[in-house]
């Protein structure tokens, strides 16, 4: 790390502490040429590769725009948009890799969401996988009703009521 003051091409880690969230380190370190102290922070950068090509860094803010979207008129809170933007992040942080594509990101926002709100789910699933037909809302609402029900508290779902048994039964 060169000097800010000096730019002497060294310098001496003094102290080392890790931020309130634990995503980042400051450091405090010192000049040892003209023993000027000066503070660096260190983050890990994660870079998304979308479709065009194009590279930036991974934002959890717009991973809750994106999914603020869907939960459009839902009983979905900020605080939990909040903690599944930072679910998403830890997931795909855990991944170890650098660059993630847009697909992956939206895999990893899939599963927190359907625990969250399964309407919501179907909102977010529809455009990120495209459907373009009823039998593919069909099939993903098959897919979410094969869960046992109790999955489905607690997270907006309407919970599954038993069918009366009938005489032809």
């Amino acid at each position: 790390m060169h000097c800010p003051f000096c730019r002497h091409p060294d310098s001496r880690v003094v102290d080392s502490r890790t931020t309130d969230d634990g995503t980042s380190i400051r450091r405090r370190r010192q000049c040892p040429d003209c023993s000027r102290r000066f503070t660096t922070v260190e983050t890990c950068s994660l870079m998304v590769v979308k479709r065009s090509g194009v590279t930036e860094p991974f934002s959890r803010t717009k991973v809750i725009s994106g999914v603020r979207k869907a939960c459009q008129g839902r009983p979905v809170t900020e605080d939990a948009l909040a903690k599944l933007g930072q679910r998403v992040e830890e997931a795909v942080r855990a991944t170890g890799s650098a660059e993630l594509t847009t697909h992956d990101v939206g895999l990893a926002i899939l599963g927190p969401l359907q625990e969250l709100d399964v309407v919501a789910y179907l909102r977010f699933a529809s455009v990120y996988k495209a459907f373009d037909s009823l039998e593919d809302f069909e099939a993903a609402i098959v897919e979410l009703r094969v869960r046992p029900p109790a999955e489905n508290r607690g997270n907006g779902a309407t919970p599954e009521v038993p069918v009366p048994a009938t005489a032809a039964d």
